[in-house]
């Protein structure tokens, strides 16, 4: 990824961040949190990366930010100067609950 697209990229994060906390009239929109964001090379997809305290299956929350997904997609397309708005595609980020089962399980040896 070119340094464009990875400024594109972390626009992305920011801007679909903002949009769920301030535009989605959904409270579990305003739960999730964007943690990455990969844009293919000719800026037609977007893969985004999303996670959420509030203890629901992972499948059910991706299902739930695709039925969002033209939504954010407007709303992207018009706070982001982009000649064309990419396709979004949300993924369940499992980095945090791995480091969070990682964590446990090394406490649980030190207390051991």
């Amino acid at each position: 990824m070119g340094i464009k697209h990875k400024r594109i990229a972390s626009e992305m994060i920011r801007v679909i961040g903002e949009i769920l906390l301030e535009e989605a009239r959904d409270n579990l929109l305003k739960q999730i949190t964007i943690t990455g964001a990969e844009v293919t090379n000719d800026l037609s997809f977007a893969k985004i990366y999303f996670t959420s305290l509030n203890g629901m299956n992972p499948k059910d929350l991706e299902r739930e930010m695709e039925e969002a997904s033209p939504f954010i997609r407007k709303e992207l397309a018009e706070k982001m100067n982009l000649r064309n708005t990419p396709r979004l595609k949300f993924v369940y980020d499992e980095s945090i609950a791995y480091a969070n089962n990682i964590e446990r399980i090394i406490k649980e040896i030190h207390e051991k």
